[in-house]
């Protein structure tokens, strides 16, 4: 077995999420650059997506009359607000390490080239493929619909009486009583007895939906409405290599403002915990000696295991077991094993990770 076939087959295929949207660039090894090429391994940085969801209600006009006209006992009567974390989403992604940068000055032979990400994380060497990231899609805010009164049909509904009249009683029994006018007219539509029917089934549609939005308008002022929507906020950790991992406050939810930073105290917190499950160990010869790296060595990863946690004051809101560069450690490859003219190596590397992910043959 040559020595490319034993690096396969004592190599651990590293998984882990990714950043899908990153920009490639292309490097080629030359006689003009002494054949090296700059690159700079990862720190894995934790994503957290946070959606919010407000609700506000808002209590009608006519709520205190809500019951005698239409028999609810619960209407909206004081206004509110409240503020709840619905959707935790964790990934990963690589960014650059400072401590970690290094050139490889590869060997006259085979032409090399390197896709280096835009900040100079490696993606592959001596091909085009490139990790297929499995990251968890975020949720995308959604923005608020209007209530009822905020449609043209509120407008149309008021009549000119219900305006007019200076008594909330009164206009309570105005706008009451041409619900029921417009239920009327919306059985008699139904059933054919209507003095003047729609002339097609695309008028009767748009008849019935007039009236529709219209005593929907009306029973808001009894009933009040609810308004709702999200917003997504991404909180970033780049945990550093003696970190451990102890439970900190990443941001607050407001009941009022939604979400805060973490040192704002009129939130409850959110907390992100990690926890180390595994640190791997350099290779080791036969004899338990450590491999030393290899002069000249290109510069991988062999990431750590991490478990994340993002939790509030009643518990777990998303988990993610992970791999990250930074609790790991970095190994090194010979730079002649991609420039041999015979076999020549390729590699993919998962970038949030700096970790080979796949290592072979050009051609096989």
């Amino acid at each position: 077995m040559n020595r490319l076939s034993l690096l396969i087959a004592s190599l651990a295929i590293l998984g882990g999420t990714a950043a899908s949207a990153q920009t490639v660039q292309k490097y080629t090894a030359t006689k003009s650059g002494d054949y090296g090429i700059p690159y700079t391994l990862p720190s894995t940085a934790i994503d957290i997506a946070i959606e919010t969801t407000t609700t506000v209600k808002t209590p009608g006009e006519f709520y205190k009359y809500a019951r005698r006209y239409f028999s609810v006992n619960d209407p909206i009567s004081e206004p509110s607000t409240s503020v709840e974390v619905t959707d935790v989403v964790i990934n990963t992604r690589g960014v650059v390490n400072p401590d970690e940068r290094y050139v490889v000055n590869f060997k006259p032979g085979y032409a090399p080239f390197m896709l280096l990400d835009d900040n100079g994380i490696p993606l592959s060497i001596n091909t085009e493929k490139l990790f297929e990231t499995n990251e968890t899609e975020i949720p995308t805010a959604r923005a608020a619909q209007p209530t009822p009164l905020e449609t043209p049909a509120a407008r149309q509904a008021l009549n000119e009486e219900i305006m007019q009249s200076q008594s909330t009683a009164k206009r309570a029994e105005l706008a009451a009583a041409r619900i029921f006018e417009l239920r009327q007219s919306r059985n008699d539509l139904i059933s054919g007895q209507a003095d003047q029917m729609p002339p097609d089934g695309k008028s009767m549609e748009l008849a019935l939906t007039a009236i529709n939005e219209q005593e929907a308008a009306l029973m808001a002022m009894f009933v009040g409405t609810t308004k709702t929507w999200t917003d997504v906020t991404t909180v970033t950790v780049t945990p550093k290599s003696d970190d451990s991992g102890d439970r900190r406050v990443i941001a607050r939810i407001s009941p009022a403002k939604g979400l805060v930073d973490a040192d704002d105290l009129s939130g409850n917190p959110i907390y992100l915990t990690f926890t180390i499950t595994e640190r791997p160990d350099l290779p080791r010869t036969a004899k338990g000696e450590v491999v030393g790296f290899p002069k000249d060595g290109f510069a991988f990863c062999l990431p750590g295991k991490v478990a994340v946690k993002v939790s509030d004051m009643d518990g777990s809101l998303a988990e993610l077991d992970t791999q990250m560069a930074q609790f790991g450690v970095v190994n090194g490859l010979k730079p002649n094993t991609f420039t041999d003219k015979k076999a020549p190596a390729y590699a993919v590397f998962n970038p949030a990770t700096g970790a080979i992910v796949e290592l072979g043959t050009v051609g096989q």
